[in-house]
């Protein structure tokens, strides 16, 4: 199985910083997202090790407000 190749979208084929910067602002708005209000946290801050970072925090009627960068080297 380790001759196998591994499958990819075109983004992650033809543009694999634009499929990264994707699947990092996807992870933001999903999973980290339902932990921040699962946990009904004030404040949240993330950092992947690779620039991308996203920042939590309640706004003051209830909604959640977030900020998030990524970074891309050319």
């Amino acid at each position: 199985m380790d001759n196998e190749k591994e499958v990819k979208t075109m983004d992650e084929a033809y543009e694999p910083d634009k499929a990264n910067v994707k699947k990092w602002a996807a992870f933001v708005e999903s999973d980290a997202a339902n932990f921040f209000t699962g946990y009904k946290l004030e404040k949240m801050t993330l950092e992947d090790g690779n620039g991308n970072k996203a920042k939590f925090s309640k706004t003051k009627d209830g909604g959640i407000k977030v900020d998030y960068t990524s970074s891309v080297l050319l």
